[in-house]
């Protein structure tokens, strides 16, 4: 099965979401190609972003909160520190100064700088690990 195939088949129960999708990839791969190394993989609940490590994840969220929008995609990432801002819907520090950061984006043009901001810093703070 190729990529495209994949994301159909992963974003099938929110087509609606692909389109939003889409937009993450190719501004992730425009914003990291640069850098270095990047590995993009389909799996069984999502997409995985990866240089050494994962740093960011796409994902139709399976479990959700009830004021959370539905549909929506969830874009995942990682920081040395916790991200506190209105946008990052859950936090968590699975270890030690290595906070777990979930954003819901329900739109392309929430794939903003801001976001992709963040996305980078986890990119890089991937590479440190």
């Amino acid at each position: 099965m190729d990529h495209d195939d994949e994301l159909v088949r992963l974003f099938s129960p929110a087509p609606e979401m692909l389109p939003v999708y889409r937009v993450f990839e190719d501004r992730v791969r425009e914003a990291c190609e640069p850098r270095g190394p990047l590995t993009i993989r389909v799996q069984k609940t999502q997409v995985t972003f990866s240089n050494r490590y994962n740093f960011a994840c796409a994902s139709l969220p399976l479990r959700r909160k009830r004021d959370w929008p539905d549909p929506c995609l969830m874009v995942t990432f990682g920081l040395e520190r916790r991200l506190d801002h209105p946008r990052v819907a859950v936090a968590t520090e699975p270890y030690p100064n290595r906070w777990t950061h979930h954003v819901l984006v329900t739109r392309p043009e929430e794939i903003d700088d801001e976001l992709m901001g963040w996305v980078l810093a986890a990119y890089d703070f991937s590479l440190r690990k």
